[in-house]
């Protein structure tokens, strides 16, 4: 525990002041939480007022009696003990007031804790032009005062220290460089954290602006049908604009999800490939399609890159069943089973027949056969419904 005990040191000369008839001794402290600390009001002889009238607030709450001490006719002291942190970071408001309730002095008190080595130092640079870096302030993280925090950087091998100027990027504990960084050469970052009770560095992290690269989302994302399947839609998109002149191999994401619903399913395997299809759908459903991008091997990097954000969403609707369509009831287990071995029968016998030779199927094969079935399911029912009528 801090306990500043004060004495009273009348200056006549600053208290003869026209613009000075109370001075509140010490002015503006720093304290860590716990401490203690004994304030002293001192008032001109000009006012005519004994400090026996005086009395205390601190942020607009009025501080009993018993916590003061009467130093003589233009003194007043008041003790504070174990000072919780102040409530807000420009400190707390410790005022000394006349015996009408008028403002005499006052003091900001700073009661919190010095900054903790800030920790989780991360950085991306979007399409190699820029760098944003964000980290966390480390320990319990709430210092209660203001606390700075400056981030530096410079090339690890020469070059002199810069600082980071831009902290307005929407985000606590982030700065933004915005031009003039070099590439193929390693940088080293970190962070200074000090307030009026002390500071912290954090660890150095070395990077090269080609391992943290990240870019926009795909552009031009187009879903559609697969012809007539009811269970399946196409997705194509374009490779992100801003890396085009670069060499890299991009890596893509694909997620979906139902129109009534927030649960996305991830497609990871889509590889480098700029379209895929989606399989398995239910039919004469909507569907919202997102696409993202990973900027993999920038000029030879062995990094894996830093994923993009999500495309807009773009939706689009599987057709409808033919069997939802003629209103036929589900059909039970062992008539699905019936069902399977019988369209599987079909299927083989339409491949050889359709085949021509080919020792494997193609998903393309495949998709004809279904979009043959799905017409025979079609017609099949149109004599059905022929035959009722």
């Amino acid at each position: 525990m801090i306990t500043f005990l004060l004495a009273v040191l009348l200056v006549p000369r600053a208290l003869s002041s026209s613009t000075q008839v109370a001075a509140i001794f010490p002015q503006d402290p720093a304290l860590r939480i716990g401490s203690s600390l004994t304030v002293t009001c001192s008032v001109s002889a000009e006012l005519g007022i004994h400090a026996s009238s005086l009395f205390w607030t601190l942020n607009g709450k009025r501080l009993p009696s018993s916590t003061y001490t009467l130093l003589g006719p233009a003194a007043l002291s008041v003790t504070l003990d174990r000072l919780n942190g102040s409530r807000q970071q420009s400190g707390d408001n410790l005022v000394c007031h006349g015996s009408s309730g008028h403002v005499l002095a006052g003091s900001c008190l700073y009661v919190g804790m010095p900054p903790a080595k800030p920790v989780n130092l991360t950085c991306w640079s979007r399409n190699t032009k820029d760098l944003t870096c964000r980290w966390a302030p480390g320990g319990q993280g709430e210092t209660f005062i203001r606390t700075k925090y400056i981030l530096k950087y410079k090339l690890r091998w020469y070059g002199r220290e810069r600082e980071c100027e831009d902290y307005n990027t929407g985000q606590p504990y982030s700065c933004y460089i915005p031009r003039d960084l070099a590439l193929f050469t390693p940088y080293e970052i970190w962070v200074e954290a000090s307030n009026q009770l002390g500071s912290a560095v954090s660890d150095v992290i070395t990077l090269d602006i080609l391992d943290v690269v990240t870019t926009d989302p795909p552009a031009d994302v187009h879903v559609s049908r697969v012809g007539d399947l009811e269970d399946q839609l196409s997705v194509r998109w374009s490779s992100p604009p801003a890396l085009k002149d670069f060499l890299f191999q991009a890596k893509y994401q694909i997620r979906y999800r139902l129109e009534e619903s927030m649960d996305w399913k991830v497609v990871d395997d889509v590889g480098n490939q700029t379209s895929c299809r989606l399989a398995g759908l239910r039919a004469g459903t909507v569907y919202f399609v997102q696409v993202r991008c990973n900027p993999v091997g920038i000029y030879g990097s062995r990094k894996a890159g830093i994923w993009s954000e999500w495309s807009n969403p773009t939706a689009a609707s599987t057709p409808h069943s033919e069997r939802l369509l003629s209103g036929s009831c589900e059909p039970k287990s062992g008539e699905q089973n019936s069902t399977l071995r019988r369209e599987l029968k079909q299927f083989f016998g339409w491949v050889r027949k359709h085949a021509y030779g080919c020792s494997s199927m193609s998903i393309k094969l495949y998709d004809q056969w279904r979009v043959w079935l799905q017409k025979s399911h079609k017609a099949r029912n149109q004599i059905l419904q022929g035959d009722k009528s």
